[in-house]
């Protein structure tokens, strides 16, 4: 199946596209430049959930592909007009990854309906979360899942949906984490993963070795000041990209990805921009793209 899905465009231009498609977005509504106020701590109601700017509420569903993110309640990792950690980068790089998906492979995924853009923001504890096979969740750090969160994840993953969990800070943020993952599914833990598993070649073939050796002023795909094997800080294990697997079996289904120590939201937020270099953004765009058709291929 991964073969017949392979990119309606050669690799060259593929690589263009990867530099090229996602620069319309960000000029639109004007750049969210890095830096600025990245202040830590927690503003509003802890239970309540943050609303971003630009979103405009979630698209109908028509069976399509659509991007969901995952929003949590509270405002930590609050940074400025970005709100707190789980909105990072959106939308740009929703509809960044997206656009990439629909130009390079045969999938018709949704972009945009009017002013509604990249995909879906839904809550854990929300019914709606099943018809989105995939979820991503961004800045698990300040994740503080309430029961019914967890039941909704649990069951999300038990059922065959995929998460791609992004964006760690240091700091305490695996701990936090892990916590979190211990109230979903206590019976399973993160496996560090070894670059050979099938989510590295189902439409792309990404070597990992490779990853996490650019230290960028972003600190964004290339990892949190970390190159490969670095250890995280607050106690986390070394950077890498770990899975949550069903059974804790390797050799059966990655129910989720967590790439710890790296931000490939940044990077497809930032892309064509040059703040992000060229090579970077490609590599975080065909691990984003492996992401997605793995989890709908297995």
């Amino acid at each position: 199946m991964k073969h017949a899905m392979r990119g309606v465009c050669g690799a060259a231009g593929a690589m263009l596209l990867l530099a090229a498609v996602a620069t319309d977005a960000g000029a639109q509504r004007g750049r969210r430049f890095p830096g600025g106020d990245f202040g830590m701590g927690a503003l509003g109601d802890p239970n309540s959930f943050y609303t971003p700017p630009d979103f405009r509420g979630n698209p109908p569903y028509d069976g399509r592909f659509t991007f969901a993110r995952i929003k949590y309640r509270g405002f930590g990792h609050w940074s400025g007009r970005e709100g707190p950690g789980w909105s990072h980068d959106y939308p740009d790089a929703d509809v960044h990854l997206t656009k990439i998906i629909r130009e390079i492979t045969t999938m018709r995924p949704f972009t945009n309906l009017g002013d509604i853009i990249g995909g879906a923001i839904v809550a854990l504890d929300d019914p709606a979360l099943a018809k989105y096979p995939v979820a991503y969740l961004s800045e698990p750090g300040a994740w503080y899942p309430n029961p019914d969160e967890a039941a909704g994840l649990r069951k999300f993953l038990l059922k065959g949906g995929f998460v791609i969990v992004d964006d760690f800070n240091g700091f305490g943020d695996w701990p936090t984490f892990e916590a979190a993952i211990q109230k979903v599914v206590p019976e399973l833990q993160p496996i560090p993963l070894k670059g050979t598993e099938a989510i590295f070649d189902s439409f792309f073939k990404v070597d990992i070795r490779g990853i996490g050796q650019s230290n960028g002023d972003l600190g964004g795909f290339g990892g949190r000041g970390g190159r490969g094997g670095f250890r995280g800080g607050g106690g986390g294990p070394p950077y890498g990209f770990y899975g949550i697997f069903e059974k804790n079996d390797p050799t059966k289904r990655l129910m989720m990805l967590v790439c710890y120590g790296r931000d490939i939201g940044e990077a497809w937020q930032w892309s064509g921009s040059g703040f992000v270099p060229v090579d970077e953004s490609n590599e975080a765009f065909k691990l984003g793209v492996n992401f997605i058709i793995y989890a709908l291929t297995h």
